[in-house]
């Protein structure tokens, strides 16, 4: 099933999702490669295994092995470091931040792509994620590698979509 087809499945209240899903799925603003990779990081984040089946079959040969890797891969420690700098942002002790986190985040340092890229997919899971921290040090290294804020927002438009797609899609 392609993510045009789980779309197509959403009931009619959800016909903005549907419509904004083709919209990005259109869009040439990121390129072909950037793209797909969110897809796949998004998906991935969302953990729902049909949005994941879904991207996959949509991005299926469209990536080097290494780059769909590393859009999967950018789902994985995010899922783990979002939940620990929620806690450690939103809980009144600042002693939390103070401590070492102890959590193992290899990946990040040698995932094999264009750092902006990989940025990237880690703001799109950390918006869905709702980790205000993350999103805040994803924003400031995307910056500093001079992507436009256009750019960010795209990412995060599509993290957006997915996580929807995803949750409505649950419900059915």
């Amino acid at each position: 099933m392609s993510l045009k087809q789980l779309a197509d499945s959403l009931p009619d209240y959800a016909k903005d999702l549907r419509l904004n899903l083709s919209s990005i799925l259109n869009d040439q603003t990121l390129g072909e490669e950037r793209k797909a990779g969110l897809l796949l990081a998004c998906a991935h984040g969302s953990g729902y295994k049909p949005l994941v089946e879904a991207a996959e079959a949509e991005v299926g040969g469209k990536l080097s092995e290494q780059y769909a890797n590393a859009a999967r891969g950018a789902a994985a420690p995010m899922a783990m470091n979002n939940v620990y700098y929620r806690f450690v942002h939103l809980v009144a002790n600042p002693d939390y931040g103070r401590m070492p986190a102890k959590l193992r985040m290899n990946l990040i340092g040698s995932h094999g792509i264009a750092k902006e890229d990989f940025e990237l997919f880690s703001i799109a899971v950390s918006a869905m994620n709702g980790c205000g921290m993350c999103i805040e040090s994803h924003e400031r290294v995307l910056l500093q590698h001079g992507v436009k804020p256009e750019t960010i927002q795209s990412a995060v438009r599509i993290a957006a979509i997915l996580k929807a797609v995803a949750t409505v899609h649950a419900t059915l």
